[in-house]
């Protein structure tokens, strides 16, 4: 865990549960992509880099996910780098506790306020300020999150963030979190045709080639949908239909499954009455969604 692995000239990553991307300005300055989920992670990513003789110099989040932001505020206080992120995944970023109260919908019980779902604060700015390396490339990758965006570095590695997952990652968790699904299809069609020396997703190996897995993952998105539609046949309240699809991909039950699979869930109830496949109707007191029958 926590290797060092080089995948072009001056990119690397370091082998951990969301990959770090690190890209060397020069023999003693780095970027980091991304800072790992918490403290912890921020100590040793600390350590390889003072093993290495290299200087932090800045941190691009691609998006505010907490295990993607949970090391900023220990490297940050260590180092004084900057941080850089896109748009509202800034904000996030800035005031984390926006990130539970967005998937639960509310005030977040004391459940969901942990490291997994709850980074500490750091001082973030946009990408578009001045500071920011000119150097590495934007690339846009919404879908999963809000604003995310990936990396590409001068020596053409692109770091992918979570626009694709593993068929493992995709096996253990069922339902992965999506929150436009329109965009994170669009997103994985933007991946499948692009072009690298190599690509880092956070949660699948390095590779050079996507297509195959930008394909498992659009199928794998496109059959949780369908999985929604046949269970809409009969009309269901979202509770009823959260209990159809854990039941469906055998997923536990507990407050942070249940507000992860169920923003996911619910964001694709949104595409596909977008898309027509769904209607809703209000009897009760309760909404009631339910398939469009052609």
């Amino acid at each position: 865990m926590y290797e060092l692995v080089q995948v072009g000239a001056k990119s690397y990553y370091l082998n951990c549960p969301a990959k770090i991307g690190i890209y060397r300005l020069n023999a003693t300055d780095v970027y980091l992509v991304d800072s790992g989920n918490d403290k912890d992670a921020g100590r040793k990513v600390r350590q390889i880099l003072a093993r290495n003789g290299w200087r932090l110099k800045a941190i691009l989040n691609t998006h505010s996910h907490a295990d993607h932001i949970g090391g900023n505020q220990y490297l940050q206080k260590q180092t004084a780098c900057k941080i850089f992120a896109n748009g509202i995944e800034k904000d996030f970023a800035r005031h984390p506790v926006l990130e539970p109260s967005f998937l639960y919908g509310g005030y977040p019980c004391k459940d969901l306020r942990h490291k997994f779902l709850l980074a500490p604060e750091s001082v973030v700015c946009d990408l578009s300020d001045d500071a920011f390396p000119q150097e590495i490339a934007v690339i846009p990758l919404p879908g999963h999150s809000f604003e995310m965006v990936g990396f590409r570095t001068p020596d053409s590695v692109v770091f992918l963030a979570d626009c694709v997952f593993s068929k493992e990652t995709l096996a253990k968790y069922g339902i992965p979190l999506i929150y436009d699904v329109g965009a994170f299809l669009r997103t994985l069609d933007t991946v499948e045709a692009m072009k690298a020396s190599m690509f880092v997703p956070a949660h699948a190996e390095a590779t050079d080639d996507m297509t195959e897995l930008a394909r498992y993952n659009r199928n794998k998105v496109l059959e949780i949908a369908e999985s929604v539609v046949v269970c809409c046949e009969a009309a269901r309240t979202c509770e009823d239909l959260l209990q159809a699809m854990f039941r469906r991909y055998q997923l536990r039950v507990d407050f942070e499954q249940y507000v992860l699979a169920g923003s996911a869930i619910r964001s694709v109830l949104s595409w596909l009455k977008e898309t027509g496949k769904l209607s809703v109707k209000f009897e009760d007191c309760k909404l009631y969604w339910e398939s469009v029958r052609k």
